[in-house]
């Protein structure tokens, strides 16, 4: 990433904006779910699709679900 604002292309830029914006609000807000138990079937789904991923399936493109799903 370039070091000064004039030396940023517009994808930088944005990248950097939404950064500090989603750290400002976590800052000011925290996060809502801290602390709060997790049930056991949602942490063996997402404990399940962590593996897939780090396996390098990361499931169906969005296209493809959505004419799946007939959202398309």
């Amino acid at each position: 990433m370039s070091n000064t604002l004039a030396q940023m292309t517009k994808s930088e830029f944005k990248q950097l904006l939404s950064s500090l914006i989603e750290e400002k609000l976590t800052e000011l807000i925290g996060d809502p779910d801290e602390g709060l138990p997790i049930r056991k079937s949602l942490r063996d789904r997402l404990l399940r699709q962590k593996a897939l991923v780090d396996r390098g399936d990361y499931g169906l493109p969005f296209e493809k679900a959505l004419k799946e799903a007939g959202l398309s």
